[in-house]
């Protein structure tokens, strides 16, 4: 385990850098810190959600995300270093089977929306793509692990899953676009 804060401000990345894991110094703006902040970022909307009244195994499901994320955050932190695992995305691909079992087939697209807690997953939907992107980017420059890039891909969709679930429990049901639906002249809708 890396070093203990025990003073929060340290003044050494005034200067527009920042240390990784590994003692190294890199600008704040390479494509590792990036992708560490949006990771960040991600682990933080599933915070929020975590926040809602949410049903017990969902709940459970998404607090081993945000330890996950923490060791992606880990693994992003250290060039080199790898913590994520086959078994994690495994672990995943389990959860979306689960709670996509119940839902019914998508036959149209479906807009963000719904329940508080179901927007909330849409939205950590979306700042998990943003993650992967950050992460496929950095890939392109130095290796990342291929688990890593799996997991956020894993992740996007079981968010999207559970914005479904989320709105089901809520005793609502998917928002469905309609296409076209601002170009009808009012007496049309």
């Amino acid at each position: 385990m890396g070093h203990r804060l025990t003073k929060i401000y340290t003044r050494t990345g005034d200067t527009g850098e920042t240390g990784l894991g590994d003692g190294s110094r890199v600008p704040k703006d390479s494509l590792r810190v990036q992708a560490l902040g949006e990771i960040d970022e991600l682990n933080s909307a599933v915070g929020l959600m975590l926040a809602e009244d949410l049903p017990a195994g969902m709940r459970t499901a998404l607090s081993a995300i945000q330890h996950d994320l923490f060791d992606l955050g880990g693994e992003v932190c250290i060039p080199g270093h790898t913590s994520m695992s086959e078994l994690q995305v495994s672990r995943l691909e389990t959860l979306l089977d689960e709670f996509n079992r119940d839902l019914p087939p998508l036959k149209e697209f479906i807009l963000p929306g719904g329940t508080r807690a179901a927007s909330l997953a849409h939205l950590a939907r979306t700042v998990c793509r943003r993650a992967e992107r950050a992460l496929v980017s950095l890939a392109r420059a130095e290796p990342v692990g291929t688990a890593a890039r799996k997991y956020l891909n894993r992740l996007s969709d079981l968010l999207f899953v559970l914005g479904r679930a989320l709105n089901r429990a809520g005793g609502g049901s998917d928002v469905l676009w309609q296409p076209g639906k601002s170009r009808a002249r009012p007496q049309d809708k």
